[in-house]
């Protein structure tokens, strides 16, 4: 099993509407691509304030190794992208086998 957390910072002219879009298309992948099992998505509300202006998360959990090989490339993550990055000042990407 891999896990594979987005820690998502927007610029600061993205909409809650844009938001709240990008979130329904994040939770789509799980019926879109086979291997992935599940995707969480969070807006930090840690009182330590040591978020570093990240306000977002997003937690997928991947099959296994291969299934995150074959998320990468598929055409649907391709398609994700296109309107996720365009709304990034910056972002933490970090996986790690379970």
């Amino acid at each position: 099993m891999i896990r594979h957390i987005l820690l998502i910072k927007f610029k600061d002219s993205v909409g809650s509407r844009e938001i709240a879009d990008l979130e329904v298309l994040f939770a789509s992948m799980v019926s879109k691509i086979d291997g992935v099992d599940s995707v969480e998505w969070g807006t930090n509300n840690s009182p330590e304030q040591l978020n570093k202006g990240f306000t977002h998360s997003v937690f997928m959990t991947f099959t296994n190794e291969q299934a995150r090989e074959n998320y990468l490339p598929h055409p649907e993550h391709e398609t994700l992208k296109k309107v996720f990055v365009p709304l990034l000042d910056d972002i933490v990407v970090f996986d790690y086998q379970v």
